[in-house]
């Protein structure tokens, strides 16, 4: 969980100074446990959340729990942890923030296996070298505190993905910082820094990147950071937003106009794309069409006639062969001429080219008492030789 996610977090009054009631108040002794704190301990989960019971330690049968994976204990008024902590080397996730710890504990940074630790709004100010030990953590929130100095413990955790720091008093950041290679998030919100930390240029797997509320006045490039998601950079003196990718969400002064602008070019390139496909549509509709009349034309049946194509050595006379004409195959192949018809195929007209004598004409054309001349003979008939047989 971790309650100190929200930027407006404001700590509790008079925790800098604190009275001296307040400290004589720490140092009574552990008394009665609430009876949902006694049930939550008996219960035997893996999750123990002892958060807002305003504790001032917590109860040291903690430490014997050794299934537990989860402890949240926020929002509390806790000054520490007991050193039997450590020992809980199943812990995953630990939540202490909302307290009034001023140093992180030493048993925390035995924590090897923790993957998320919640310290903010707490009065530290500065990170112990120890916390190196925590190689697995992912996610670390400090933010409501009072670090002056980036803490350098933060370059050697290989493993950090989200790094809440915001609402701190950072003036500028390490040279060393694009060390920090696995880093997603950064929130440095809330910091004095007066100009863009140069580092941050170099920082390619960032994907969110907030500098709210700070002193910059101007801000380069960040167009070639090529994860960037989402940059937010509020409540800045600067004039004019920076440059960013098409893929970088803006949040801060003339970003709603950016944000607009790129919505009707987005909105533009959707209507081209959509003219486009639909001339495409239609260019195929069109050739599929064309392919239709193609096919329908290839099917069409072309009249004529093949005229002296008698094969060479082959006389006209000869058998299975029309004199003056190619022979016509039983299986209705035209002999020598390499074409072929289907069976039964007839023509509805036929120009001939006629010499000798046998001929009448009557006009331009010549006609035909039978609309069809079949030039396919019957097994046993004889054929007729001669000039002019078979008319």
């Amino acid at each position: 969980m971790g309650n100190s996610g929200g930027k407006e977090g404001t700590k509790e009054a008079g925790e800098e100074g604190g009275g001296a009631a307040e400290e004589e108040e720490e140092e009574e002794e552990e008394g009665e446990l609430p009876l949902a704190v006694e049930e939550a301990l008996a219960s035997g989960d893996t999750v123990l959340d002892l958060s807002e019971r305003r504790l001032r330690r917590l109860p040291k049968r903690v430490c014997q729990l050794q299934h537990l994976e989860r402890l949240y204990a926020c929002t509390n008024r806790l000054r520490g942890v007991p050193e039997g902590l450590g020992g809980l080397q199943g812990l995953r996730i630990l939540a202490l923030d909302f307290n009034k710890i001023e140093e992180v504990p030493a048993a925390v940074c035995q924590l090897a296996g923790l993957t998320r630790l919640y310290l903010g709004s707490n009065r530290l100010m500065s990170l112990p070298a120890e916390l190196r030990n925590l190689q697995s953590l992912r996610c670390l929130w400090v933010e409501s505190n009072y670090f002056q100095r980036f803490p350098p413990p933060l370059l050697d955790l290989p493993q950090l993905r989200s790094l809440q720091i915001g609402d701190n008093r950072l003036r500028r950041l390490p040279a060393e910082l694009p060390r920090m290679t696995a880093l997603r998030g950064l929130w440095l919100y809330g910091n004095r820094f007066s100009e863009f930390p140069r580092p941050l240029l170099r920082m390619e797997g960032l994907e969110i990147l907030d500098l709210d509320r700070n002193r910059i006045a101007a801000f380069p490039s960040l167009e070639h950071l090529d994860r960037l998601r989402l940059f937010s950079y509020d409540h800045n003196p600067a004039k004019t937003p920076p440059r960013a990718g098409e893929q970088v969400t803006l949040v801060g002064e003339g970003a709603q106009e950016i944000r607009e602008a790129r919505e009707a070019k987005r909105e533009k390139e959707r209507r081209l794309a959509e003219e486009e496909r639909e001339r495409e549509r239609e260019r195929e509709e069109e050739r599929q069409k064309e392919e239709l009349r193609h096919r329908e034309g290839v099917g069409t049946v072309i009249h004529g006639i093949l005229k002296n194509s008698t094969p060479a050595g082959q006389s006209q006379g000869s058998p299975g062969v029309e004199a003056g004409r190619p022979g016509r195959l039983a299986d209705g192949a035209v002999e020598g001429s390499g074409l072929e018809y289907e069976e039964g195929a007839g023509y509805e007209r036929e120009e001939l080219l006629c010499e000798g004598e046998g001929f009448e004409f009557g006009g331009e054309s010549l006609e035909y008492e039978s609309a069809e001349l079949d030039y396919e003979y019957e097994d046993g008939l004889e054929r007729p030789e001669g000039p002019g047989a078979g008319v």
